[in-house]
């Protein structure tokens, strides 16, 4: 069965977008949604190391574990509030840590969370670009959460159609995703650095 990784790229202590990502995990992996096993990781409960260009394996915490889980993945969920007009540094942290591979050619799903909608693409903008780099191959459009998609603390009715068709989106591009070493489409400028 395909691996699903969703991570929660803030470090501040849970809230709705832990719960949001908690209900599509739980919610969309089953039965007709998408046919994943899934892992949530938040940062908020891990350790990661900042990125000085040493290989993960040589930090003390959580760095190698989660770059490892990441990397056997078969799609991934990156999720984060806006912070600044963009996604977290813990988020981008992490992504220094991840070698090319991890991302390359594997299906990207992205959710990003704001009080209102004025900030809606600021995440997606620039974690489409990192994508890019990556050569990840990133569902066309993201999940864009605020404060009027949660009633009473749970999550609305289109918000909950958003997020399944995220993951019934990252299903079928896994489908048709390359083998590990084929690209779909020209292959990432980054990987080809020697």
């Amino acid at each position: 069965m395909a691996r699903l990784i969703a991570i929660l790229g803030s470090v501040t202590p849970p809230g709705r977008m832990l719960k949001a990502l908690q209900w599509t995990l739980q919610v969309r992996t089953s039965g007709d949604g998408g046919g994943f096993e899934s892992e949530l990781i938040n940062l908020a409960d891990c350790r990661v190391a900042f990125a000085d260009g040493r290989p993960p394996e040589k930090y003390e915490d959580d760095t190698a574990s989660i770059v490892a889980r990441v990397s056997q993945a078969d799609g991934v969920i990156l999720a984060s509030p806006v912070y600044r007009g963009s996604f977290t540094g813990a988020l981008k942290n992490l992504l220094d840590h991840l070698p090319i591979e991890a991302l390359t050619g594997k299906p990207v799903g992205i959710v990003a969370m704001g009080a209102t909608n004025h900030h809606y693409l600021g995440v997606d903008w620039h974690l489409r670009d990192v994508l890019a780099w990556f050569g990840a191959i990133v569902v066309p459009t993201s999940v864009y959460l605020s404060s009027s998609d949660f009633v009473d603390g749970n999550l609305s009715e289109e918000a909950q159609r958003d997020l399944s068709s995220l993951v019934h989106a990252l299903y079928r591009l896994k489908l048709i995703t390359p083998s590990p070493g084929e690209y779909l489409g020209p292959r990432p400028l980054a990987s080809r650095r020697s």
